[in-house]
């Protein structure tokens, strides 16, 4: 059930008539950006890691059948003013420029200590216990720069800030691994793949699994409430008179918000452009990270770009994405040195979401709630909080040691 009129509720992709509804009111947008139905503009834009979590999902659900992929084209990142591709392998690290030659080295031996290492292998750990030594002890071993500490960090592990390094540093081995084998999934720039149309196309894709296992969609159901029995349990959702009957309610903060606390704020910019985010090799689809250490603030900073190679644009148009946690209430100030980076807009919108975590027992009350997405640009913090819900729910783990190679043949279209 949901209260929109469109699939996917915070995350869906919308046309250019429901982007300037939403941001603009009763402006039209003008005619020079072309027509409205080639624009899917994602709200939440995210990519996927090739052999990251949710692609196993997508695979282990069989709902890759109503998806096609395709590879993103680069995946870089900022350092000292500039922006530079990101370096993940052993050769990728000699040819890097964000390094000078006697940090190439030391680079290199990480890299291949990172590649080498496996969990079952006690050959291929050099006498350090990942579970017990935190990953600033790991770094500090192969005695790496700040600067590159802050690109492997924030730009290969993808950790959203500096806590990780005080960590065991087995989740940071892990999470380099998986940038490395995502990247050398599909032979492209970068690790990430993204749907054609639009993220959106991803609930409507379930929708459409759901159906044929019996599920029932309802859409433009205003005012959802969820009702509760003498003892606090839900046993139903209520709209327009009619109640749905049901033993568990899983749901957004959006529809339960006095069991949710808010943490944070995302701020965002959505930017219409006519070319590529300069100093990106001409890449139509891409990542920036811009890590919180080269901006002095407390997160990082996130520059995603995709066009109409991924049929989200008309012809020679691009949508770029700004996003970061808040950390003032001047989203235009503060992801400016994110817009900086774009060159001309066409347009520009910001937007600013509140993050909300779940407070509730779920035993006590049966409802499932998710947390809000966070300003990432990938789905992997996303699914490890899905998963979770999933075990919860049916009290098993879901296996995800899945034939990766389903989801290649759309990928490579």
């Amino acid at each position: 059930m949901d209260r929109n009129d469109y699939y996917g509720g915070a995350s869906t992709s919308l046309n250019l008539t429901q982007l300037w509804k939403r941001f603009r009111g009763d402006d039209k947008p003008p005619e020079s950006l072309g027509s409205s139905r080639e624009y899917n503009v994602d709200i939440i834009p995210k990519f996927m890691m090739a052999n990251g979590g949710l692609v196993r999902v997508l695979i282990h659900t069989d709902v890759t059948k109503y998806l096609n992929f395709k590879a993103v084209d680069g995946s870089f990142v900022y350092n000292k003013k500039k922006i530079y591709k990101v370096p993940a392998t052993d050769v990728e690290a000699l040819k890097s420029p964000l390094m000078g030659l006697f940090e190439k080295r030391r680079a290199r031996k990480f890299f291949i200590y990172v590649q080498d290492f496996e969990e079952n292998d006690p050959k291929s750990h050099e006498g350090l216990d990942l579970n017990k030594v935190t990953a600033r002890e790991v770094i500090t071993k192969y005695g790496l720069e700040d600067d590159t500490i802050d690109f492997i960090g924030h730009a290969l592990a993808l950790h959203i800030d500096d806590s990780y390094l005080d960590e065991p540093a087995m989740e940071f081995v892990k999470k380099m691994k998986l940038y490395a084998e995502s990247l050398a999934r599909f032979e492209g720039g970068s690790p990430y793949i993204y749907p054609l149309y639009g993220l959106g196309e991803l609930p409507q894709a379930f929708a459409r699994l759901s159906a044929v296992y019996g599920g029932t969609y309802m859409l433009n159901k205003p005012e959802c409430q969820v009702k509760f029995d003498d003892n606090g349990k839900a046993i139903g959702v209520t709209s327009e008179g009619e109640t749905a009957k049901c033993k568990k309610v899983v749901c957004d903060p959006s529809y339960l918000p006095d069991k949710v606390r808010k943490v944070g704020k995302v701020a965002r910019a959505i930017c219409i452009m006519s070319h590529p985010i300069p100093d990106t090799n001409d890449s139509h689809s891409v990542q920036v990270i811009l890590p919180q250490k080269q901006l002095g603030r407390k997160s990082d900073m996130y520059l995603f770009c995709c066009s109409y190679a991924h049929n989200v644009a008309p012809k020679g148009k691009f949508i770029a994405f700004v996003s970061t946690e808040a950390e003032t209430d001047d989203p235009q100030v503060e992801l400016k040195p994110g817009i900086d980076l774009l060159g001309p807009l066409d347009e520009i919108f910001y937007d600013t979401c509140d993050r909300y975590v779940p407070t509730n027992d779920h035993q006590a009350d049966s409802c499932y709630i998710s947390s809000s997405y966070d300003a990432t640009t990938h789905f992997e913090s996303t699914v490890q909080d899905v998963l979770a819900m999933y075990t919860k729910i049916t009290g098993k783990a879901l296996d995800l040691s899945v034939d990766l190679s389903a989801a290649s043949a759309t990928a490579e279209e």
